[in-house]
């Protein structure tokens, strides 16, 4: 008869053991914090009954929008009326103001509504479409062309209730730019805008030793060159007001503003619904725009209610004061070169006076990331233009 094995491997071999049974709940906590992306979260809930409790506790949460889907984006009579419209001078003029406006309204147009949102969240994994990634009701999704199952960021984050901190991120940024063409900006909303900053420049080189042709886009010689130590006196030329500078200046800022706009008007639901909130983050992947709100800013918009614009689905942009420095030909100390360099900073008209000036630099020079902060704080040493424009 063979005696019965009662050393401690044997017994440890027979008894499952779960490690994570050890955590306590507030460090498990800590991990799903870092993993934050919704989809992994998503697949978190399946693994456990524990876990499907703890992730709606979840506290910091990113949303990636995987898709833009829009009707007319397949449509054949619309690109064939397209194709046959004059390409005029005006007419390029318009499409360049209104084109990418067109298309980034469509898209953000249901953005945070119920059914047949035209920009979702694709959820294509089946473990997402449990729990975190739907709502109460399955009719709540929809099916794409190859049967994949889009939840709108509301949906995604229904089941969430204790968020702090939400990022979501679109594919790419709304303002279609030739390529070459630099265009960042980042705004501050409450209930209203607060403030917008935005960066421009008609073209980047990479290299300072590349060749570099007499003159840039702008249409100025790049012997204008400045390293920020002021050795031009920061004046715009005049060939800027005649050979189209200024007025692509402007198409960028109201471009800029009415993206901004857009996406603050669609962030409603989600403020409503998350009291919970510190800071809301909205950008893109390619970093062309960036919307904060802090917990002052969206306690404020849960208070007073904003205003829309009577045109669009957006938040009616206020009359602003401007400011604009701009440099022919900018060096930066890591090599790149920004021709026809453009910094505008952007504040409501009737904003209180007791608030930071526009000019104020911690401002300006923190609102991008490098190289372009030291792009900021080198444009704000030029000569400043003002600049004013109505409500819109």
């Amino acid at each position: 008869m063979c005696p019965v094995r009662s050393d401690p491997i044997h017994r440890f071999h027979s008894l499952p053991l779960d490690h994570f049974d050890r955590l306590p709940d507030s460090l498990l906590l800590l991990i799903f914090n870092k993993i934050g992306d919704v989809k992994a979260l998503g697949r978190c809930c399946l693994v456990s009954r524990r876990f499907h409790s703890l992730v709606p506790q979840v506290d910091n949460v990113l949303v990636r929008v995987d898709c833009v889907i829009s009707d007319d984006d397949s449509s054949p009579s619309s690109s064939s009326s397209d194709k046959s419209r004059p390409a005029g001078p005006f007419s390029n003029f318009l499409r360049l103001v209104f084109g990418g406006i067109v298309k980034l309204l469509q898209a953000l147009g249901q953005f945070l509504g119920p059914k047949r949102s035209l920009l979702n969240e694709t959820v294509n994994a089946p473990s997402s479409s449990s729990s975190v990634g739907r709502g109460a009701d399955d009719d709540d999704a929809e099916m794409g062309q190859a049967g994949v199952t889009h939840h709108s960021p509301t949906q995604v984050l229904r089941n969430f209730s204790e968020i702090r901190f939400l990022r979501i991120e679109l594919p790419s940024g709304e303002l279609g730019i030739d390529d070459g063409v630099l265009l960042k900006w980042r705004a501050d909303f409450g209930s209203t805008l607060d403030n917008c900053i935005i960066l421009g420049a008609a073209s980047v080189i990479n290299d300072v030793h590349s060749q570099v042709s007499e003159y840039g886009n702008d249409g100025f010689c790049s012997n204008n060159s400045i390293t920020g130590n002021g050795d031009d006196n920061g004046s715009i030329p005049e060939s800027f007001y005649t050979n189209g500078g200024l007025k692509l200046r402007v198409v960028w800022t109201i471009s800029s503003l009415i993206a901004a706009s857009a996406r603050h008007y669609l962030l409603q639901p989600i403020i409503a619904e998350h009291r919970t909130l510190d800071t809301l983050v909205l950008t893109d992947a390619d970093g062309q725009g960036v919307l904060r709100m802090n917990r002052d800013q969206l306690e404020e918009l849960r208070v007073k209610p904003l205003s829309a614009s009577s045109a669009s689905k957006r938040t009616q942009v206020p009359a602003l004061n401007m400011r604009l420095w701009y440099a022919p030909h900018l060096e930066l100390p890591n090599g790149v070169v920004l021709k026809g360099a453009t910094l505008v900073a952007i504040r409501p008209s009737e904003q209180s006076a007791s608030r930071k000036e526009v000019s104020d630099a911690s401002w300006l020079s923190t609102a991008f990331e490098e190289p372009y902060g030291t792009a900021a704080k080198m444009l704000i040493k030029r000569r400043t233009y003002c600049l004013e424009m109505n409500s819109f």
